[in-house]
């Protein structure tokens, strides 16, 4: 495999690429739902790509978004209802998988970085 292909998409581990990918998998399959049964039967194949794409690059995107907010909140432990964790988590889930095009590129750079500069060490 090409470096820079095992630096960036393989930089994951396959633990976790496997399971951000079943998350997103749930969801590309609840907006394929929505899509297919809103009033026309039918999909196009712009949503369709659009669909792929984002739920190839949600791990990534996923993969951002928790390390920002490990950043942010450290080891600290909140307690809260568990109804409404299971909705934040789902909103957070659904924004990083639509915004997965525009998020993911960044996790890949620090990927990279990050794989890089630990071959030189």
């Amino acid at each position: 495999m090409h470096p820079i292909i095992q630096k960036t998409f393989g930089g994951l581990s396959p633990q976790y690429y496997a399971r951000q990918f079943i998350f997103g998998l749930i969801v590309s399959a609840f907006i394929y739902y929505m899509s297919t049964h809103g009033g026309k039967n039918e999909i196009q194949n712009g949503t369709l790509f659009f669909i792929l794409i984002n739920t190839l690059l949600y791990p990534y995107a996923r993969f951002v978004y928790e390390s920002v907010m490990n950043f942010f909140l450290g080891e600290n432990v909140f307690l809260v209802n568990a109804i409404l964790m299971l909705i934040v988590k789902f909103i957070t889930m659904t924004i990083c998988w639509a915004f997965s095009v525009f998020i993911a590129p960044v996790g890949l750079v620090y990927l990279y970085y990050h794989h890089s500069k630990t071959e030189i060490q």
